[in-house]
């Protein structure tokens, strides 16, 4: 009898504990797996919602630049009207008078376009080319030109006055910095439903005209008149440094 119990206790208890061992260490697995398993779905969810989140911004930034026009039809448009003469096909003039439309934002080449037809801006030329554009012309044309790859220059100066005033601007003498308005790299932006142009990477020549014009009060027609108080108070040599710095943004 003893020894049946002690063969019972070497055989049978040994072979239970072992196989409750066993099982617990397939549900401490199980666990585990569902552990790992539940994070990586939690990660990967993640990883997808961010890269949703990147392409919805990409988007909503596209649709932003691009404005309500067709830019398949603004292609034609643009060609039969003769505007890929001076501003070239892909948007980049090959005239440094000429502005670089490249990637410049919908809206804001509509804005010009109709102040050119009413004659709040005046130019020899686009007064002329304006004046039978209808409103749907101005947004497909504008679009086609906004869809291209936007104007890079080759490279800023190290003019470290110009950059400062860039960024910085001059609070004593009330200039705001140009990048407040047209972002850090100067490639435009949209705030409160205005459209501020791309100016990095713009024509030095077409862009020191214009502060000049802007200066002088030759041109009036931004928001609130802000481009005549900043010209205003820049210098000959400032308004020089600022068109070569910006230029090669």
């Amino acid at each position: 009898m003893r020894l049946s119990c002690f063969v019972s206790l070497l055989n049978v208890e040994p072979v239970s504990m072992l196989s409750s061992f066993r099982r617990r260490h397939k549900q401490l697995l199980q666990k585990r797996w569902k552990k790992n398993a539940f994070f990586a779905i939690g990660t990967f969810a993640l990883f997808a919602s961010v890269k949703s989140m990147a392409a919805g911004n990409e988007a909503e930034i596209t649709a932003q630049r691009l404005g309500s026009g067709n830019p398949v039809a603004g292609k034609e448009k643009s060609e039969i009207g003769r505007c890929q003469e001076c501003h070239g096909a892909d948007g980049i003039s090959s005239d440094a008078r000429i502005p670089n439309h490249a990637g410049q934002y919908a809206n804001y080449l509509v804005k010009q376009l109709s102040n050119f037809q009413s004659g709040e801006r005046s130019h020899e030329v686009m007064t002329i080319m304006s004046e039978d554009l209808s409103p749907t012309d101005m947004a497909d044309i504008a679009a086609y030109f906004a869809s291209q790859k936007t104007m890079q220059g080759e490279a800023a100066g190290d003019n470290r006055l110009a950059g400062n005033l860039f960024a910085n601007g001059d609070q004593a003498r009330g200039i705001s910095s140009c990048a407040s308005c047209h972002g850090k790299n100067g490639k435009g932006n949209i705030a409160a439903n205005v459209a501020y142009p791309v100016i990095g990477g713009q024509r030095r020549v077409y862009l020191r005209s214009q502060l000049i014009n802007w200066k002088l009060g030759d041109r009036r027609n931004s928001p609130d008149g802000v481009m005549n108080k900043v010209a205003q108070s820049l210098s000959d040599d400032e308004i020089e440094d600022l068109a070569d710095y910006i230029s090669g943004l």
